[in-house]
């Protein structure tokens, strides 16, 4: 059980949160076949956190094999509704090769992973 709490605090908000949350649930899937998520205790979130996290997993995984893959316990209401726009806009990039090609050239990025924090490829 991956406690979220212990990398992000309470507030699950930052890329660089986010990215610890990745590194565990990346290591649970490879020792353990799936990943259990609990949020008890975190009170806010923000879609950088989710994005570098849950949303880097779906260009590998449909948002259904996610479902079977990882487990969210304890996600407040709020958290499912920053969650559940995270997931569909992660769908949308990595489904969907012109609008991925809208947001590269927006970000000013190429070939990079939603949730990535290189400021060099938005300026």
């Amino acid at each position: 059980m991956i406690r979220v709490l212990d990398l992000s605090g309470e507030h699950a908000i930052t890329t660089g949160d986010g990215e610890k949350l990745f590194g565990a649930i990346q290591t649970e899937l490879k020792d353990q076949g799936r990943a259990d998520l609990d949020f008890s205790g975190v009170r806010v979130f923000a879609s950088p956190f989710f994005n570098a996290s849950i949303g880097r997993l779906l260009k590998d995984h449909t948002f259904a094999e996610l479902r079977s893959l990882v487990r969210f316990d304890n996600l407040p209401q709020v958290g499912e509704v920053v969650l559940a726009r995270v997931v569909e806009n992660s769908e949308q990039y990595y489904r969907n090769p012109e609008a991925r090609k809208a947001v590269d050239a927006i970000l000013g990025s190429d070939d990079s992973d939603v949730g990535e924090n290189d400021s060099s490829k938005r300026h």
